[in-house]
């Protein structure tokens, strides 16, 4: 069984847009389960699933009949065409394709339309008719169409697109890599450039054959809002909600902060990248570990409350909610092991399900999902999945 997310999010997007064949009848079902929910107007969110997060608009007829499923694309527009190069063609049929690729970074800058800068100019103000600058204040600006990206503070400092992604050029040659896609999104404010791995991950060969396709994406940020990153990831970007899957997803990263010396974490991101065929095939290998490991509920159960431990103290609140969460878990590692089988690899798939997807967010000044979607893009969760993996990998049978 080969995981390629990438393929399976295309096949559901030609499906959605090809087939309208009880297309009501499969939206309203997805409702009723809980799958999809209302956002605002006609749009919608995916809940569960591989493409969790994905939003779309849904067109309905007089009679409540789903007329048209139109997934968010979020590329940039803003030049005339959308800024995308790929290597295949991309679900929404946009973009410049190359089969085959290209590896002259130039080519894909061009092709996937963001050979343009970026300025920081003083933020103005308009007092008793004068025009003056705010000192502390500065807009992030594309020199190409004169947008303005975002608001940023004095000590921001740009990266531009090519600064960012060249680092990876240098993988390219030495792994024989080719730039699988590059592009920008919303009218330039976030750009990535994506590499696909020579060599896959193959969990359980002979029994699951779990074959996991991995990537490199460098995901560059121009409005303020967010650190440019790379990761490794298992999805290929092509839209706004691939970026959104591939940061979700990512096994490893890398972030850099929009200081003045912020682009020096491209050095350490240059050395432990070319170190990522060794850490894949770790991952591989302690992946398999587990396959092999079983794993009983009792055994789960104080992985769980090593995770999450209890005090002796505790409030009857902090107890109930324990409860709860012991219960969930336990559900989700019994669904799991009926799946995989009872192993130490059933209760890490539980665990990250768990803290990727099930885990109550107290947001602040967000919604919920905003709150989930950055705690994800931080990594907020990490440590604890680590703490499991390596508490797995010491289990015996």
């Amino acid at each position: 069984m080969t995981t390629d997310v990438n393929v399976a999010f295309a096949e559901e997007k030609a499906e959605q847009i090809d087939s309208a064949r009880n297309e009501a009848e499969r939206f309203q079902a997805r409702i009723d389960k809980g799958e999809i929910r209302l956002i605002g107007g006609d749009r919608y969110e995916v809940l569960t699933g591989w493409d969790r997060g994905e939003t779309f608009t849904a067109r309905l007829n007089a009679e409540g009949k789903v007329e048209s499923i139109l997934a968010q694309h979020g590329l940039d527009t803003s030049t005339g065409a959308a800024a995308l190069y790929t290597t295949v063609p991309a679900w929404h049929g946009l973009g410049s394709v190359i089969p085959g690729g290209t590896t002259d970074i130039d080519e894909v800058l061009r092709l996937g339309r963001l050979d343009w800068e970026v300025r920081k100019v003083p933020a103005l103000y308009e007092w008793e008719g004068e025009i003056r600058p705010h000192p502390e204040k500065f807009h992030t600006v594309r020199e190409d169409t004169g947008a303005a990206l975002g608001a940023v503070g004095k000590d921001y400092a740009v990266f531009q697109n090519r600064r960012v992604f060249e680092f990876l050029e240098e993988l390219t040659g030495r792994f024989d890599l080719v730039w699988e896609s590059a592009g920008a999104l919303r009218d330039g404010r976030r750009t990535f450039v994506t590499v696909r791995l020579p060599e896959s991950v193959v969990i359980d060969r002979g029994g699951l054959n779990d074959e996991i396709i991995l990537y490199l994406a460098a995901i560059n940020s121009h409005d303020g809002t967010r650190q440019s990153e790379t990761l490794v990831t298992p999805w290929r970007i092509a839209c706004g909600n691939t970026e959104r899957f591939a940061s979700r997803d990512a096994a490893h990263r890398w972030a850099m902060r929009h200081t003045s010396g912020g682009l020096d974490n491209l050095k350490e991101a240059r050395r432990t990248l070319g170190l990522t065929l060794d850490y894949a095939k770790a991952f591989e290998r302690e992946e398999n570990q587990l396959v092999r490991t079983e794993l009983g509920i009792d055994q789960f159960h104080d992985l769980v409350s090593s995770l999450w431990p209890l005090e002796e103290d505790a409030s009857d609140l902090a107890i109930a909610s324990s409860t709860r969460r012991h219960d969930e878990l336990d559900g989700m590692f019994r669904e799991e092991a009926r799946k995989v089988g009872r192993t130490a690899y059933a209760a890490e798939r539980s665990v990250t399900d768990y803290l990727d997807h099930r885990i109550r967010v107290v947001p602040r000044n967000l919604s919920e999902e905003l709150a989930r979607g950055q705690r994800a893009l931080e990594g907020a969760y990490d440590d604890l999945k680590s703490k499991a993996h390596r508490r797995l990998l010491l289990v015996r049978n």
